[in-house]
């Protein structure tokens, strides 16, 4: 009998345990796209009178056509069937902070991303800027947040120790 009482504690244990395991999250921390059934918009964050890539993987998206893309920030564009991208010019009265929907459209199906407005106006770079590779975050310092860590080990620790308290709880009630 003693056994099945172990068993389960450790199997209300692991289900705990398994019930607190954060859900994997995608973050574009740095806003540079955001991509998913093979759609994507970069950046994901731009200033009015701006300019965004409007990208299509083919592979990922099943989309063999042309894809038609709009939105009420930019007017239509296409990208032509063998093309993998195309180039959008946001609107110079878009709305800072506002967020638009930009559609992408192949074949009657549809994706829908969003575009964010940025509030200010880029600083003119009088001489171009080489893009280097944005490296340093990731692993095990990415989304370091010190109250998930703190209450994931709480709920841990509180079904460990309740499972461990009803299953000496019933021994007691046994022996007696």
């Amino acid at each position: 009998m003693r056994a099945i009482r172990v068993a389960s504690a450790a199997l209300l244990g692991l289900t705990a345990l398994a019930l607190t395991a954060p859900a994997a999250v995608a973050s574009d921390g740095d806003d540079h796209y955001v991509m998913s059934n093979g759609y994507s918009v970069l950046p994901a964050t731009v200033v009015a009178s701006g300019q965004v890539t409007l990208r299509v993987d083919r592979s990922a998206s099943g989309c063999r056509g042309s894809v038609t893309v709009s939105s009420g920030v930019f007017d239509a564009v296409t990208i032509p069937k063998g093309s993998s991208s195309a180039v959008a010019l946001v609107d110079w009265d878009a709305k800072a902070g506002a967020m638009y929907r930009v559609t992408f459209s192949c074949g009657g199906v549809s994706a829908v991303k969003e575009l964010t407005i940025a509030a200010g106006r880029p600083a003119p770079v009088p001489y171009p800027v080489p893009q280097g590779v944005r490296a340093g975050e990731g692993g095990t310092v990415a989304g370091f947040d010190l109250k998930e860590i703190g209450l994931g080990a709480a709920l841990i620790a509180g079904s460990l120790g309740a499972a461990y308290r009803l299953s000496r709880r019933r021994d007691g009630a046994d022996a007696a």
